[in-house]
């Protein structure tokens, strides 16, 4: 395996097809190279089990005193958020499956029943830290520090008159009660919405009521009383609300009024397969979601025992689904407080992303344009040390404006409500370039974006394509086609991140820029395989799922298992968000056991137990939490020497490899080689931010002692701005 090569076998897209329906039956995943031989608690942690547990690991942050007071609040709304997606997705999944009957244990040896179970007692634990934090030591640290919270009865008349002056404004016109009576059934709740249960008493009949009134979503969670240079006083809006129901319920005497909150499945089963309008389909699961059964109610702790009866009978739920909470509910939207304007002294100091260093010589006119920069070779760009604007950004620009481009492709599968760059293929395509763009109208929790997107682009003369029924496209690709005298040049650009500038700027993520002839070529068929019909196609370079990224996975791995076997250097490291694929991890057991050393670097949930004598004791599994999101996947083998390296859009994860459209490009220029083992060799000595799982599936922060400090994010940002090539002078 001296050179880069990748085996054509694939799977064809019936058989794909069919492995996937089996999967929803039964619950199990069900690797496609073969049957997984080993089952248990000894071999595999839970999946929803070590989510928890990556939660725990952001939840630390928002802990750890010696982060700044409001990056600890944005830890911890992101704890909630998490929170949030993992009881609509995974604790949905898992009363699906209750509901359909299945009960067949997952590959660690649990039911769907038991799940539920253990996760509720983790939740708990997790909720109470979480609420001690913000409430015994975020509040009074900000309160110290200027950002004070108080109640309506505590406000000063000035404040008052405020905030009553806010009231009639901006919520009286727009809050409706809602009773429920004989002639008015009990409403249906949104999915994430705060609402107050209103018990009344008509002061005429005496008879009991029950009201209820949502609480705006379109209106800032903390008002603001009062603001100054120095201090910012808030009150929270439900606070507001109900200092006025009395105005909303003229003639009835209010006995009781307390928050909750639902959460509502949002694993909704959709038939791509029989459905005539892929895009109908998803806007028909978006409104079946916002009303999907619930699957968590957070109430304050003190509301009557009648009144909580009367929620869980209405929404047909169980005792076990219910969260009491004392205090503000829903503090994922903490990161409100975070992005108030101000108090820069309590966050981290700002980074502003750096232009890569190629580009400064299109600026300095020695390359006039980025293509002639990419002609030079290949570069590659790490955000959010690099600036996207000033790269991917600015590549999509360029191509649009170039009266030599003739098309744009692209894939989307999450981007902001307002993108420039794809306002920039708006524009290539009213000028007449053809611009197909491949738009993920089932990307989670974005759906709704995508489409609005969609047809806008669609509206602007764009072809559309949504991909392939079954299948979620999560290949992050880019292609220009540019005439160059009497020919057709392409130039590629392939990421392991969206193209998405919000994000970019918040996650760690690499993209190649390339105009190789032979990787140009596959991405040109991969653009025919996702928006045409080439279910052959092949691949020179690119590893493609779901056709045949397993198999030369496994292959991979397999080699180097033959490496060690014959007392031939060996070695494997893989960096990727989360590693599930009980196949993979069968076989990363194997290496294990024939002597392969094994570092992975794995941010979320991890089913591998590693350490284990006989079985992982040659595995090590890190986790880096840090002040950017890890999202890059990185894969090196040793691979006989020839130090093999893949970058690209996928997890080890039965989803990626069988269920979606990824792709993983082999890094063959010498220094952007050196680049990745350097950054590899960085996520596995960091002595900050690094946590290593134990045997028994806890995680341990490592200490930091007397060595000297290794913060790979921190020694980026600081290489980033030296200006120098990003190829450090060691490794």
């Amino acid at each position: 395996m001296s050179k880069t090569t990748f085996s054509p076998d694939h799977v064809s897209l019936e058989e794909v097809e069919q492995k996937n329906n089996k999967v929803k039956r039964s619950g199990k995943v069900v690797p496609s190279n073969g049957e997984v031989k080993i089952f248990g608690p000894d071999y595999f942690f839970n999946y929803e089990l070590s989510w928890l547990k990556f939660n725990e690991r952001v939840l630390s942050e928002a802990l750890d005193r010696t982060n700044p007071v409001l990056e600890r609040v944005k830890f911890l709304s992101i704890v909630c958020s998490n929170l949030d997606d993992f009881f609509q997705k995974r604790v949905g999944g898992l009363k699906r499956q209750l509901q359909a009957g299945v009960n067949d244990p997952s590959v660690d040896g649990r039911t769907p029943a038991e799940q539920l179970l253990e996760i509720r007692g983790e939740v708990n634990i997790m909720i109470t830290a979480l609420r001690k934090c913000f409430f015994k030591d975020l509040m009074p640290q900000m309160d110290k520090n200027g950002i004070v919270f108080k109640s309506y009865h505590n406000l000063n008349p000035d404040q008052k008159k405020v905030i009553d002056d806010y009231f009639d404004q901006q919520l009286y016109p727009i809050l409706t009660p809602l009773a429920v009576d004989h002639s008015h059934p009990f409403p249906l709740i949104s999915n994430k919405s705060i609402s107050f249960a209103v018990e009344l008493v008509d002061t005429r009949t005496k008879e009991k009521l029950f009201a209820r009134i949502k609480v705006p979503s379109n209106r800032p969670r903390w008002l603001i009383a009062e603001q100054s240079e120095e201090k910012l006083t808030l009150i929270a809006i439900e606070d507001v609300i109900k200092q006025n129901l009395d105005r909303l319920f003229t003639g009835a005497e209010i006995v009781s009024a307390n928050v909750f909150r639902v959460t509502r499945n949002a694993d909704v089963e959709r038939n791509e397969e029989e459905a005539d309008d892929l895009l109908e389909v998803i806007e028909e699961e978006l409104r079946e979601r916002r009303f999907a059964e619930v699957v968590r109610l957070e109430i304050e702790a003190e509301t009557p025992d009648h009144i909580k009866k009367l929620l869980v009978e209405k929404m047909k739920i169980s005792d076990n689904d219910i969260f009491e909470i004392d205090g503000f509910i829903g503090l994922a939207q903490s990161i409100q407080i975070y992005d108030f304007e101000g108090f820069h002294n309590l966050k981290f100091p700002k980074w502003v992303p750096t232009l890569h260093p190629v580009f400064r010589r299109e600026i300095e006119e020695e390359a006039p344009t980025i293509f002639d920069i990419m002609r030079s070779g290949d570069f590659m760009v790490h955000h959010p040390y690099h600036s996207f604007a000033t790269s991917v950004q600015h590549f999509i620009e360029e191509a649009s404006n170039d009266p030599q481009v003739l098309a744009i492709k692209q894939t989307l599968y999450r981007t902001s409500s307002d993108s420039a760059l794809l306002h920039s293929l708006m524009r290539a395509a009213d000028q007449g370039k053809q611009v197909t763009v491949l738009v993920e109208l089932k990307a989670r929790f974005d759906e709704e974006r995508n489409i609005e997107w969609a047809q806008k682009l669609e509206k602007a003369g764009v072809h559309v394509s949504y991909g392939l029924a079954g299948l979620k496209i999560h290949s992050k690709a880019t292609i220009v086609v540019r005439q160059e005298g009497n020919r057709l040049k392409r130039y590629v650009h392939l990421a392991t991140g969206n193209y998405h500038p919000y994000t970019a700027q918040l996650y760690e993520d690499l993209g190649l820029f390339s105009c190789d002839e032979e990787l140009g070529s596959d991405v040109s068929g991969l653009f025919n395989y996702l928006t045409g019909f080439a279910p052959g196609q092949s691949y020179k370079k690119l590893l493609i799922a779901p056709n045949h990224m397993r198999l030369n996975i496994n292959k991979l791995i397999k080699h180097e298992i033959e490496e060690a076997k014959n007392k031939r250097p060996s070695r494997i490291i893989a960096k990727m968000n989360s590693l599930e694929d009980p196949g993979i991890i069968q076989t990363l057991y194997a290496a294990s056991s024939a002597g392969v050393h094994i570092d992975l670097i794995v941010r979320g949930v991890c089913r591998l137990r590693p350490g284990v004598k006989g079985l992982s004791e040659n595995i090590t599994v890190h986790s880096v939490i840090g002040r950017f999101l890890e999202h890059s996947r990185i894969y090196y083998f040793k691979s006989s020497g020839s130090d093999l390296f893949l970058i690209g859009s996928a997890d080890w994860m039965g989803r990626n490899l069988d269920a979606r459209v990824e792709s993983l490009i082999p890094i063959e220029n010498p220094k952007l080689k050196h680049y990745l083992q350097f950054l590899l060799n960085l996520l596995i000595r960091d002595n900050q931010y690094r946590w290593l799982l134990q045997s028994d599936g806890t995680y341990k922060k490592v200490e930091k002692g007397a060595d000297k400090e290794i913060a790979v994010q921190a020694l980026l940002m600081q290489h980033a701005s030296s200006g120098e090539e990003p190829v450090p002078k060691t490794s």
